[in-house]
C-alpha cells in the first residue's frame, strides 16, 4: 500500500557518474585536481592556518583523551573492538579521522567553483582511502589477531591470494569465489532456444510457462558491458522468469564478446542490428508490435533505436522501459563526474584505438575505483591481510564476467559527453539519422535507484523530460545500479517510489509528490507491461519458426565467450 513520502534519501548516490568508467581517470586530471588545491593553499594561505589551527586543537584533545571523534557505527573497516577499547588503535582512528575532517573542511572553505571543489573532494577521499590504517597489517588489528589465532597461515595464504591475482587476474584483487557458479548449469538456467545468431548478437526466445500468452513480444537490449544473463541469472533472480509468470513472450538479445577484429563495430552498427532483431521477433510471434526495455549502455543504446525508428517512421515500438540509464550526463552530477574532461575523453578514446577495444579488465579497474572502500580496499583486507577467500556470490561473478567493448562503440558512447544528442533535439545526426526523441511518443517505463554509484538517480530522471511521450511512468527504487534491477519480490527492505503524476521538470517537485510502496517494483512493472502487451493468445508450442529454427538451447554460445 502507498503511503506518502518521505522518501529517504540517506542513500544518495556513493560517487560516480554516468558514462564515467567509460573515460576513466586521466594522470592529467588527476594532478590537475592537486593543483587546484595547491593554488588556492598558496593564494589564501589565512584559510588554510584556519584549518590546520583546528586540526592541531583535534590532535590535542586525541593527546589528552578528550577527543571524541568515532568512525561511523556503519563503517566496518573499524567494526573490531581495539578500535574502541585499545588505547593505541582508538587514538590512531581518532588521528585519522581528525585528518579527514580537516580535510573535508578545508576544502568547503577554499575558494572554489562547484566543478574545482568536486574534483577536490574527489581526490582527496581517494587518497583519504588509501591511507586509512586498516589497510596495513600493523594498523589492522583484526588481521593481527588472525595472523597471531592462525601461526602466520593467514598471511601466507594472503600471500598466495596476492600472487593468484597478479598471475591470473589481471593484477585485481578478486571480488568474488568462483568456482561454484556455472553458466547454463547454475546460472541462466531458464529454457529456452537462440533462434537467430548474426556475428553481433545471438536472439532467445524463452519457452512460455503459460497456457496463454500476451500478444505483443518483450525484447530486451542488454548493455554491451557484462553478459546479457545478467536477465536470467539464477531461478530466484531471474527478469525473464518474471515476464513468463506475468504470461509476457520475452526475447533476449546476447551480445558477442567482441575483439580487436571487431574493433569497427559502432553505435550505429549495435543500433541497426537490434531494428532487424525487432523484425525477427515479429516475424516469429506474427505481432506488428514490440515492447522494447533496455539498460545502463543498452538503454542509450535504446534511446538511439527509438529515434531512429521515430526518423524512419517506424511504429513497431509499442513501449519502452529504461533502467539506470542517464541519457543526459553532466559533469556535475558527481564528484567522479568532474573529473571527466576533453582531456580525459580523448585520451580513453585513443587508448581504446589503440588496441581495438576497450578491454574488461581496464573497464572492471574503472568501475571498482568509484567505490574503493567497498570495491577494492574491503577485498585488500579481507584476501590478503585477512588470508581469507573472497566471497561466492551470483551477483558478483557475473559482474566479474567482463566484455570488451569495440573501440567504434567506445568512441560513439564518448561522444555523448561533447554533443549531449538527446539533450538537443534535431541538431545531431547519430547512428545514421539525426537524433530527436521528442518525436518519441509511445510510453515509457523509467527505473533509477536511489544508491546507485554508477547511473545516479537524479541524472537518470532527466530522462522523463527528453521524450515527446505523453505516458511516462518514473520508477525510484531504493538499491544500488544493479540491484535495482534485480529485485526479486520477497526481500522485507526492498521499496520504491512512484507518482500518479506525470514527472515534472523540477525533481524536488517530484520528490515531493512520489509516495513510497513497500516491495519490490518488479509486479508493478509486470502490471504496466500487461497492459501494453495486448489480448491473450495461445502459448506457442514450439519456439522460433519454420524461417527461424531453433539453432541450440540458452543461454547459447556468446553468453561463454
Amino acid at each position: 500500500m502507498a503511503k506518502k513520502p518521505k522518501i529517504e534519501l540517506s542513500g544518495e548516490p556513493e560517487g560516480g557518474a554516468a558514462l564515467s568508467p567509460l573515460v576513466g581517470l586521466a594522470r592529467e586530471d588527476l594532478i590537475g585536481a592537486v593543483g587546484a588545491l595547491l593554488r588556492e593553499t598558496a593564494a589564501n594561505p589565512a584559510t588554510t592556518l584556519k584549518h590546520v589551527n583546528a586540526f592541531n586543537q583535534d590532535v590535542m584533545k586525541i593527546m589528552t583523551g578528550k577527543s571524541e571523534l568515532a568512525p561511523d557505527a556503519k563503517d566496518k573497516r573499524f567494526a573490531d573492538p581495539a578500535w574502541s577499547f585499545n588505547p593505541f588503535y582508538r587514538a590512531g582512528v581518532q588521528y585519522y579521522l581528525a585528518v579527514q575532517k580537516s580535510t573535508q573542511a578545508w576544502i568547503d572553505d577554499l575558494a572554489f567553483d562547484e566543478l574545482e571543489r568536486n574534483r577536490a573532494r574527489f581526490v582527496s577521499a581517494m587518497i583519504m582511502d588509501a591511507l586509512s590504517p586498516t589497510n596495513t597489517l600493523a594498523g589492522n588489528p583484526s588481521a593481527i589477531k588472525r595472523a597471531i589465532d592462525s601461526g602466520g597461515l593467514s598471511l601466507m595464504k594472503g600471500l598466495k591470494n596476492a600472487y593468484d591475482d597478479i598471475m591470473h587476474n589481471d593484477a585485481i584483487v578478486s571480488q568474488v569465489d568462483k568456482r561454484p557458479f556455472k553458466v547454463g548449469e547454475n546460472l541462466a538456467v531458464t529454457p529456452g532456444q537462440v533462434v537467430w545468431r548474426t556475428e553481433m548478437m545471438e536472439l532467445i526466445q524463452y519457452a512460455p510457462t503459460t497456457d496463454k500468452v500476451h500478444g505483443v513480444p518483450l525484447l530486451t537490449v542488454p548493455p554491451q558491458i557484462n553478459k546479457a544473463y545478467i536477465n536470467d541469472l539464477t531461478p530466484t533472480k531471474s527478469v525473464v522468469q518474471l515476464q513468463l509468470a506475468a504470461g509476457l513472450q520475452p526475447f533476449l538479445i546476447s551480445w558477442r564478446n567482441p575483439q580487436a577484429e571487431h574493433g569497427h563495430w559502432g553505435l550505429e552498427d549495435y543500433v541497426d542490428a537490434v531494428i532487424e532483431a525487432i523484425g525477427v521477433v515479429c516475424a516469429i510471434t506474427g505481432s506488428d508490435k514490440v515492447n522494447l526495455a533496455g539498460a545502463c549502455s543498452g538503454g542509450i543504446t535504446l534511446a538511439t533505436i527509438l529515434s531512429k525508428m521515430a526518423a524512419m517512421g517506424d511504429h513497431r515500438a509499442n513501449s519502452a522501459t529504461l533502467m539506470v540509464c542517464v541519457l543526459q550526463p553532466e559533469a556535475t552530477d558527481s564528484e567522479v563526474g568532474a573529473l571527466v574532461s576533453k582531456n580525459g575523453i580523448e585520451l580513453a578514446r585513443q587508448r581504446s584505438a589503440k588496441k581495438g577495444i576497450l578491454d574488461g579488465a581496464s573497464l572492471s579497474r574503472a568501475f571498482a575505483w568509484l567505490r574503493p572502500n567497498d570495491l577494492v580496499w574491503n577485498y585488500v583486507i579481507n584476501n590478503y591481510l585477512h588470508g581469507e577467500d573472497p566471497p561466492a556470490f551470483d551477483i558478483l561473478y557475473w559482474n566479474n564476467d567482463s566484455t570488451n567493448l569495440p573501440a567504434k562503440l567506445h568512441s560513439d558512447y564518448l561522444d555523448f559527453y561533447e554533443t549531449q544528442p538527446f539533450a538537443n533535439p534535431g541538431k545531431v545526426k547519430l547512428a545514421g539519422h539525426t537524433v530527436d526523441l521528442k518525436k518519441v511518443d509511445m510510453d515509457l517505463f523509467i527505473l533509477a535507484g536511489v544508491t546507485d554509484h554508477i547511473t545516479p538517480w537524479k541524472a537518470c530522471y532527466r530522462s522523463t523530460q527528453l521524450f515527446g511521450s505523453k505516458n511516462i511512468e518514473f520508477v525510484l527504487s531504493q538499491s544500488g545500479h544493479i540491484q535495482a534491477i534485480l529485485n526479486p519480490p520477497g526481500n522485507p527492505k526492498a521499496k520504491f517510489y512512484r507518482s500518479n503524476k506525470k514527472p515534472p521538470a523540477d525533481v524536488d517537485r517530484w520528490l515531493g509528490q512520489a509516495e513510497e510502496v513497500a516491495g519490490s517494483w518488479w509486479p508493478f512493472w509486470a502490471e504496466w507491461l500487461k497492459e501494453r502487451a495486448g489480448k491473450l493468445v495461445d502459448a506457442p508450442k514450439t519456439l522460433g519458426s519454420k524461417q527461424y529454427p531453433p539453432i541450440e538451447a540458452a543461454p547459447g554460445s556468446y553468453a561463454h565467450g
